[in-house]
């Protein structure tokens, strides 16, 4: 496919957005937002708090296309505001859902598996402002299963679609 830009990684290892969203956004610890994330295949990233749990190998990590943020004032492109751990420029995941994808940031492909749609909640008209939630409709990113070890690094990166997704009767 060509050239991107990972733009963010986050790596949280708790589950931050409890409660209901109009208590407000929770602190966001800026130590989450990380250069550099180890994948484990089959297992997701490790130090995340999805990393290794059998509910979620399918969708242990989470990749968002950062031309998706929705515009406004109280918009801005940040994965602690979304819970996604991929932010990425130059691609739209979200099309790639059912296909097998890799990311290589220079040390190698990670390939992951486009299982689904990653929901928006209603946190996100909390976190990124009113009608976030719908803005993100058919573009609040993909949960994906990893396939292979691997790193992924902020920076450049290369996108390849290694297998498409199976065509619909």
């Amino acid at each position: 496919m060509g050239r991107v830009e990972v733009l963010q990684l986050l790596v949280s290892a708790v589950h931050r957005f409890e409660g209901r969203p109009g208590d407000g956004v929770p602190p966001l610890p800026g130590t989450e937002l990380v250069t550099t994330a180890r994948v484990r295949a089959g297992l997701g990233i490790v130090g995340d708090r999805y990393f290794g749990r059998p509910a979620h190998r399918d969708a242990s990590v989470t990749v968002m296309a950062a031309e998706r943020f929705p515009p406004g004032p109280d918009a801005a492109a940040d994965l602690r505001l979304t819970r996604r751990n991929v932010l990425l420029r130059g691609v739209d995941i979200d099309a790639w859902v059912g296909a097998t994808v890799s990311l290589d940031c220079g040390s190698g492909p990670v390939v992951l598996a486009v299982r689904g749609a990653a929901r928006p909640c209603a946190w996100m008209d909390t976190t990124l402002g009113p009608g976030a939630r719908r803005a993100l409709r058919d573009g609040g990113g993909v949960r994906c299963r990893p396939l292979t070890d691997g790193t992924l690094t902020v920076g450049p990166a290369e996108f390849t679609v290694v297998e498409p997704a199976p065509a619909k009767d």
